[in-house]
């Protein structure tokens, strides 16, 4: 059967966009009955559905994740300008580290008829669109990493209250363990992967994905894509 013309166009972002909502409901659905469960086990009251999704335990386990993948974006957008990995196809050429030329990045009177009119007018709107990719994904990251720590606080305090303990404030649960080991457990994780691509992109092979190298490639040949 032949996809229609703007499916077959768009195939790859709406397979993971449908691949996000159907994650996110699964997730909110597991998170819930897991919370009601906990709930009833401590002989407390339980959530509606609708409740717990606009609850601070299911916003914290939402923003952890986002702001993690956000942050690995980020670091591999901007870290691919600056440094390079031999025989990877993830890799610019090793000799072509740093911003490249204007020729080569088709700016200003390089640009082409088909080039965006920001990457043509030149000066400082050129430079933002230059960095436009880095920018959007730090600040995605940025509002994520301050949704987990709000949403955090909120979901820690509870718990604080449930034992009579006191609360505490948004600075001092930013330094707090709580914080960092919800943090540092999906960091490490998002550091791991990309840690592995670009070295096993090196020695194996995916025939026909633009992330991996042609099948017959040398592993020493660089920025080449099947």
């Amino acid at each position: 059967m032949k996809l229609p013309e703007g499916l077959r166009r768009n195939g790859l972002w709406t397979f993971f966009a449908v691949l996000f909502v159907l994650a996110l409901a699964g997730q909110a659905v597991a998170g819930f009955i897991d919370h009601n469960n906990q709930q009833i086990a401590d002989g407390a009251a339980t959530l509606s559905l609708g409740a717990y999704l606009t609850s601070s335990d299911f916003a914290t386990d939402v923003a952890e994740n986002w702001q993690s993948e956000y942050l690995q974006f980020f670091l591999y957008i901007v870290m691919t300008v600056w440094l390079v990995q031999r025989g990877s196809p993830e890799s610019k050429p090793l000799d072509d580290a740093g911003t490249e030329s204007d020729q080569a990045q088709r700016i200003g009177p390089h640009a082409g008829p088909d080039s965006p009119r920001w990457a043509r007018r030149g000066g400082a709107w050129t430079w933002w669109y230059s960095n436009s990719l880095g920018l959007v994904m730090l600040v995605i990251f940025g509002g994520s990493w301050l949704a987990q720590s709000i949403a955090g606080r909120a979901a820690y305090n509870g718990e604080q209250i449930n034992q009579l303990q006191d609360p505490i404030s948004w600075a001092s649960y930013l330094g707090s363990a709580d914080f960092w080991s919800r943090t540092l457990q999906n960091w490490q994780s998002e550091f791991l992967a990309i840690a592995s691509m670009a070295v096993l992109s090196i020695y194996l092979r995916q025939r026909g994905s633009p992330e991996s190298k042609p099948v017959g490639a040398s592993h020493a040949a660089t920025s080449l894509e099947g």
